[in-house]
Order: structure tokens, then sequence, then C-alpha cells
């Protein structure tokens, strides 16, 4: 497969160990309802499967020039630390001191353009993002520019949902971007049969109005550029400021989207098909479907997202472990 793209990418992972007792008595500090006490132990009980995200990686993408693994500062006990892609990179290695210590995903999110040696051209993963099949360069970055896909979505606002950050990010977005003016200068992103016909029809419905009322958010890795992170923290600095000394989660904050906001609200992304991955939220029936996915490769890349009706976890658990160890049995060398 040709290429135009010469320049390294990166991928960034963020991982929490929420069975750490020491991690979770000083979370427990500032947070109101510690883990443990309420539905938010959902994100962080442990699907013991990150070992399949590296084989994964070493498999699919051995292009990929390093990998920065994030973390508190507690490690897997199988990973090889001395790995030469590997690079262990703890909250206080990038994070500013003002904001530390920090147990909002916000904060971890919006300064990983300070990565030490992280390239200009990077993919942010959650440890719940796994590439599923072999994957190229181009289907992240083309001439420069991230891939995604464009279109417009209104923001649900739900009970538990993303809805405030989301619309906090918007509030930045029209804040700085005319929608007339991106889509004079956009046009051909903005509406490409790729995407598929659902969401040409959400962007089109949703024309009328002066402003962007939102963007449909693939819950899939995302390809960023740290000249954009740059570009926002010098151009939203008290906004981001607010959002990075909240200890925990708030609904006042912004977050990562807004970084993908800002590319596609500016045009400088690449577009890209819908069918790059797909989220799979783990229900009683559907997990049968993310079980195919990982057996057969199904989707290129995907989510195992585990949420408040992720009932039977344990049943649950074993059955996509017992999935990822048949399709990836081998150790990679990340690994012990």
């Amino acid at each position: 497969m040709g290429s135009k793209n010469r320049k390294p990418i990166d991928f960034v992972i963020i991982w929490v160990d929420g069975n750490d007792p020491e991690w979770r008595a000083i979370k427990n500090q500032y947070d109101p309802k510690p883990v443990g006490e309420d539905d938010q132990e959902v994100r962080y009980r442990d699907w013991d499967n990150l070992q399949y995200w590296f084989r994964a990686v070493e498999k699919y993408t051995p292009w990929v020039r390093k990998i920065h693994f994030v973390t508190w500062g507690h490690l897997p006990s199988w990973l090889n630390v001395n790995h030469p892609k590997l690079n262990i990179v703890n909250h206080k290695d990038y994070i500013p001191e003002e904001y530390l210590p920090t147990f909002n995903s916000h904060t971890i999110e919006l300064n990983l353009h300070r990565i030490k040696g992280l390239a200009e051209q990077f993919v942010y993963f959650n440890d719940d993002m796994f590439i599923n099949k072999p994957m190229f360069p181009e289907d992240f970055f083309v001439d420069g520019k991230p891939c995604d896909t464009f279109a417009m979505d209104c923001i649900y606002f739900g009970k538990g949902s993303a809805g405030p950050y989301n619309g906090n990010d918007m509030t930045v977005i029209n804040a700085n971007f005319s929608k007339k003016r991106m889509f004079l200068k956009n046009f051909t992103k903005w509406f490409r049969l790729r995407y598929g016909i659902k969401y040409l029809y959400r962007t089109l419905v949703l024309m009328p109005w002066d402003w962007f009322p939102g963007f449909y958010y693939h819950h899939l890795p995302n390809s960023f550029l740290k000249s954009t992170y740059r570009e926002i923290w010098k151009t939203e600095p008290e906004i981001l400021d607010a959002t990075c000394r909240c200890k925990i989660r708030s609904v006042t904050n912004v977050n990562q989207w807004l970084m993908k906001f800002w590319q596609l609200a500016s045009g400088d992304f690449y577009p890209r098909t819908i069918k790059i991955g797909r989220c799979y939220h783990i229900k009683d029936k559907n997990v049968y479907k993310l079980l195919d996915s990982i057996r057969n490769s199904t989707d290129a890349m995907i989510c195992v997202n585990d949420t408040d009706k992720t009932v039977n976890f344990d049943e649950k658990k074993k059955l996509v472990i017992d999935a990822f160890q048949e399709r990836l049995p081998e150790k990679s060398s990340f690994e012990v």
C-alpha cells in the first residue's frame, strides 16, 4: 500500500489499576463518591485483557514508532518495561505540578502533548480500545492530517452521559469557528459518501442552524496532532486550566473530544470511512457480536465498553478473554 505519510506515528494509552489500594485510598480523599461505593466502579474494574492490546499492536501495526504507556505509577506485573518501543510515563512526568495529584481523566488527556519525546502525529487509546486487524499508517494520518469521520449531531444529556463535557466542548468550538465560513472552506470534507447515508443525512438536517450543534463521536482511538493541543492551550488557556484543576471529573469540564472537534471544525483532518471500527457496549446479547468481531477480525478497531448495564461481569470478562486468547494466543515481546 503506497504512502505519502513519512512522519513517525506514536500510540498513547492511559491505564489505571483500579484494584491498587494505595491509588484508591488517595483518590477517595478527593472524591465525594469513593470507588466501590457507586456505579463509577464500572470505570475502574479490571477486564484483565491489556496484554492483548500489546499483542494486537505488535501483530497488526508493527510500524508504530513508540508506545507511550501513561500510568499513575502502578504497572502490570507481566509488562516488559525494557522494551525499546515502550515509554512508561508517570503522571508527574508530563502533567504540570499544579494539577497533581489528579484522578480526572480529562486532565490526563488534555496534557498528552507534553509527554517528552511524543511524535507530532499520535493515536490516543483508552485501555478498552483495541486494534483488531492489520492496519496501516494511512488509516490514521494522510499528508500529515489526522483521519476522521465528519458528521454533525445533537448532544445527548441523559443521566451518566458525556453530554455536559460535549456541550462545554461545543461552546469553545462555536466561540472560535464560524460554521458558515468553515462550510464554504471544507464543503468536500463535510459531505463524503464514505461517511454513509445515515451520517450525511444528520449533517444535512443540521445545516440550517448558524452554529455547530455538535459532532458525531465514534468511541474509538483518535488521531491527534501535538500542534492542535498547543493551539487550543494557547487560544483557551483559562478553560483548560479550570478543567485541569479539578481533581476528579466535573460537569464544568471540557475533555479530549475538544481536540477532535477542533480538528473537525477547522477542516484539519482527512476524511475516513465510518466503518473503520465499532464500539461494543457490553450488555447481555451484543457481547456475542463483540466475540465474533474479535475471533474473525470483523472490525479494524473495537472498543470493549463496560457500562452499568453490564450484568454478570465475571462471565462476560471470561468470554472476552477467551476470544482474545483464541485470536492472539502468543505472547508479544512486550510481555516478560
